[in-house]
Formats: structure tokens, sequence, C-alpha cells
């Protein structure tokens, strides 16, 4: 229906604009409003910026960099410390410095994405409709998983009995949070249940319980869960990505943790682990903590390895599939660098015993709830 936001939001969302130039503001105006964006606060006094803010509560922030009194860089520092730990607010930074460094500053200080000035309405339109369906789709989830430990905890205290409803109510959050993600950036959808399947062997392989390797099993599909968070001009990017873009994409592992946090429940607090660690190398300089050795769980350590395994001998739009030979002898290179040389090891005897060469899109259909 014309006058309403191409995609339908549950609300019509907040949007706070700062940008100390009145013909600025009012070129957003004219661009958003008849998109059906009406709920739109706007102010040339970078100073009234965290003001607003708390009035308001925005479900999006289009910040301009360069103004007097208090410059893009300072307002997102008064912004970081008004917006609270594990929201999902996304903004989008507004600027005519398309330096690197000024790029690198803005996402250090909780940027999300950029755009360049002079503003096309297209590209206006089109970023802030990605940036919105990522933001309620992170509050719908997040509902979501509020609602579904909610009834967990009176079904527990109510019916001690009804384990196996209670389990299938967690399986449920899971399936749908492993959907959300693996459909946006794996045309297959199959690259996240292979995860889980290997991953679960790998473990058992490695002397984990059985107990916790059906955890590590059902959680590891959700390792890259942040990348709904991630803006597809950077997520479905064709070519090599700048150093800029390696740092947006780097922060899914911080974003797969947020959205994960907070449960009560034992295979979201696994889940969040492996979220937050599946990039972390055993040198100590992967991301986002750096963490090396030891420190990065078990199970972070694990999928880092069945991660790229599975990426390496399956194509993608961007590259051909490596054989599995080439595949193993790469992650046999990267022992005691990249990957836990225990988990080479283990992944290498889990190789000789079960043809992880054969295992294709829907191969693991039966072994991973769909």
């Amino acid at each position: 229906m014309a006058g309403e936001p191409t995609t339908p939001f549950p609300r019509i969302p907040r949007i706070l604009v700062v940008d100390d130039e009145d013909i600025n503001v009012r070129f957003l105006q004219d661009v958003l409003t008849p998109a059906g964006y009406t709920e739109l606060t706007v102010t040339t006094d970078p100073r009234r910026a965290v003001g607003l803010f708390r009035d308001t509560q925005p479900d999006l922030i289009l910040l301009d960099l360069k103004m007097p009194h208090l410059n893009g860089h300072e307002v997102l520092a008064l912004l970081k410390q008004e917006i609270p730990e594990g929201a999902h607010l996304p903004i989008l930074v507004l600027t005519s410095d398309s330096s690197a460094e000024a790029k690198r500053l803005a996402l250090a200080s909780g940027a999300h994405d950029f755009l360049a000035k002079p503003l096309s309405p297209a590209e206006v339109r089109l970023r802030v409709r990605n940036l919105l369906e990522t933001r309620f789709l992170y509050l719908a989830l997040q509902e979501q998983n509020r609602q579904l430990e909610e009834r967990v905890r009176q079904r527990t205290a109510q019916l001690q009995h009804r384990t196996d409803e209670l389990e299938q109510a967690r399986i449920e959050i899971l399936e749908r949070l492993a959907r959300a993600a693996e459909f946006r950036d794996d045309a297959t959808g199959f690259h996240t249940r292979r995860v889980g399947h290997v991953s679960g062997l790998l473990a058992e392989t490695l002397g984990v319980a059985a107990p916790e390797v059906e955890l590590i099993r059902r959680a590891a599909p959700l390792h890259d869960i942040g990348k709904i968070g991630i803006p597809d001009a950077v997520l479905l990017k064709q070519g090599r990505l700048s150093a800029n873009e390696v740092a947006v994409m780097q922060t899914h592992t911080v974003i797969g943790a947020e959205i994960l946090a907070g449960s009560d429940v034992a295979l979201l607090h696994l889940a969040q682990d492996i979220a937050l660690t599946h990039h972390e190398r055993w040198d100590g300089v992967g991301y986002p903590n750096h963490v090396a050795r030891e420190a990065i769980p078990l199970v972070g350590r694990i999928v880092a390895v069945v991660d790229v395994h599975d990426a390496l001998t399956h194509s993608r739009p961007y590259k051909a599939a490596w054989s599995h030979a080439d595949a193993l002898a790469e992650i046999g290179e990267q022992a005691g660098k990249q990957f836990d040389p225990d988990v080479v090891q283990a992944f290498r005897e889990l190789c000789l015993r079960t043809p992880l060469d054969g295992l294709q899109d829907g191969a693991v259909m039966v072994e991973v709830p769909a």
C-alpha cells in the first residue's frame, strides 16, 4: 500500500536523525516519510542526541560525522553509554569523509553501516529497510526466547513429569534461530546442519561424554547466527572484502553471542560460547577477543575445524570446492597455528573411519531436526 514501508514491520519504526545541516535533514524527511517512516525525530544540534535518544528509544539512528560542538564519533561514544548491553540498535553513519580511519573509528564506537554523501534516495531507503529488518528480527527472536524461557519455567514448576515436551520447546527455538541464519548466507541451507553433525562426531572422537556430544550437535548449527546482523552489501559481496568490510563481517561473532545470551537453557549457553569463539585461533590472533590455546572453549576449537573443512569442501559463488584431501592437508598445516593440534589429530582419526568427503547437501537431514 502506498505510504507504508516496503517491508512490513510489527509497528512503525522510530528513527532518530542527527545532522547539523538543515538541507540534509529535510532531504531525509522527504525520502523516508513517503515510504511510511513517519516516526522521525530530527535534530541539527548533536548536543541534543542523547536526550532525544532517551525520549524516543529509536529503532535506528542516522548520524552525521562532521558536526560542530560534538562530532559524530563523540556522539557515538555518548550513545554507547546509553544503549543497553546486548541490545541490537543499528546506527547508520552519513558522512562525506570516506577515509578508512573515519570508518574504523565509527565501527569501533558502535556504527553498523555507512552511506557516503551526497546521498542517493534509493540507497537511503534500501539501507534503512535492511537495518530495520535486522532490528525487528532481533527483537522478535529476543522476545521469542524470553517467552520460551518463561514457558519452560512455568512448565517445570507445574508439570515436572512433562520433560519431553519441555525439551521439544527448547529444540523449537534452536530450529527457528538456525533457519533465520542459514538461508541468509548459504543458498542450500545445509552448511549449518553438516557443521552440527560433524562437530558431534568430532566431540565423540575427542572423548566428550555422550550428553555433551548431543548438546554440541544441536548447538553447533547456531555458530553463524550473528550473520543476520551483517549488511547484505558485505555478507553477499562476490569479490574480496575491504579492510572495513572485514571488520564489519567479524562482528557476526559478537552479534551471535548477544542474540544467544541471557538464557537459562544449557543448550543456548553452549551455543553462545560457540558463536563467540569459533573464529578465535590457537595462536591468539583470531577474533573477536584474541584469546589463545585452552582459553578458547573446547566447543569453539571443535567448530573452528569443522566449519573451515566444510567451507573448503563445498562450492560457493566465489570459489570452487576443494577436494577432501586438499582440505585435510590445509587443516593439518594450520595445526598449532589456527587450530588446536589435538582437535586436528582427532579430526584426522574421524576422517579415517567416516567418509566426510561423501557428506553432501541433505546427507545429514535425518541426523539434525529440520
